[in-house]
């Protein structure tokens, strides 16, 4: 099969390599549609070391089923694979299983590629009127979907309704859109990024700012870097919650003794659990999270040309979807 690998720092290839090895009880799925996520950029720059080369990146998919009874069945695709047998896993807490594997990590290689394997169980069927290029944003939105939902239980709810998202890359307007979807009608994205601001107003009809203009009762840190963590801490307000899903750098920036002084609560926030991704899905089914109208697609072959163009920060769309080689 044809597949993208990342096989230095860098330095991906667009080539000839083996079927995926199957795990037991895997499903061979020929993937349709692919999304390009920071984590897999990360890996591209040589900064994820649970990513290391030569690797096929890439967990936002959705494809059809390619063999067995299944055979054409179209589904969207839970890159988690968890052991189903731990505390956590029994108390729907999938995502902090200590044996969890993800798509795009080994030992499972990942989705840049014309197939991918995974257990029946992390399928999700797509309904016909579903394309499999919107139906491959449920990943990315189920990272803001769980954010979102946590960040909403721990909010006093003498709180006014109110949220700040930082970053309007993928994940920032997944919180956003999750956000909405879970009640919470006023929410704000800072987008420094004039490009990028535009395409979210245009497209998604979200208020834009380019930094922070007021304290927010919940925030959520989309982009995880220093700076963003310094402004989450700064403008949220006393007995807020900060809920943090980006991973831009590992330390700096939070204010602990305002944090501790005002009584903040601070959720690290990843993935999602196997209900958040079913009732992710769901939403996107059934129209709750938008249009979803704010992706641009582009072919695997293009994956080099696409990534280089991701790092220098001209792609103006908060999600590049890969078809794959035919």
């Amino acid at each position: 099969m044809k597949a993208l690998i990342y096989d230095a720092p860098k330095t991906l290839r667009f080539q000839d390599v083996p079927m995926p090895a199957m795990q037991e009880r895997d499903t061979l799925i020929r993937v349709e549609a692919v999304g390009i996520c920071g984590s897999d950029m990360h890996a591209f720059l040589g900064h994820d070391s649970r990513r290391p080369a030569p690797l096929i990146l890439g967990h936002e998919a959705a494809g059809i089923v390619e063999e067995g009874p299944e055979k054409g069945r179209r589904v969207t695709l839970n890159p988690l694979v968890t052991c189903r047998n731990c505390a956590a896993c029994h108390s729907g807490r999938e995502n902090l299983c200590p044996q969890r594997q993800i798509i795009s990590m080994p030992p499972r290689e990942g989705a840049f590629a014309q197939f991918v394997a995974l257990p029946p169980e992390n399928l999700v069927t797509v309904p016909d009127a579903v394309p499999l290029s919107k139906a491959a944003l449920a990943e990315p939105l189920a990272v803001g979907w769980h954010a979102a939902r946590l960040g909403l239980e721990a909010l006093h709810p003498a709180m006014e309704p109110r949220a700040l998202v930082i970053g309007g890359g993928a994940i920032g307007l997944a919180s956003y859109l999750s956000l909405r979807a879970q009640g919470l009608p006023m929410v704000d994205i800072v987008e420094p990024n004039s490009a990028r601001a535009k395409f979210l107003s245009d497209h998604c009809a979200a208020q834009i700012l380019p930094k922070p203009e007021r304290a927010a009762p919940l925030i959520i840190d989309a982009v995880g870097i220093a700076a963003t963590r310094a402004a989450a801490s700064s403008h949220v307000e006393p007995g807020g919650v900060v809920a943090h899903i980006g991973l831009g750098e590992d330390l700096g920036g939070l204010d602990i003794r305002r944090m501790t002084l005002q009584e903040v609560t601070f959720i690290g926030t990843y993935t999602y659990t196997s209900q958040d991704f079913q009732d992710t899905a769901q939403a996107l089914f059934a129209g709750a999270l938008g249009s979803l109208e704010w992706f641009e697609e582009r072919t695997l072959e293009t994956g080099v040309r696409t990534f280089e163009e991701l790092h220098a920060g001209t792609v103006a769309a908060p999600k590049v979807i890969l078809t794959p080689w035919r």
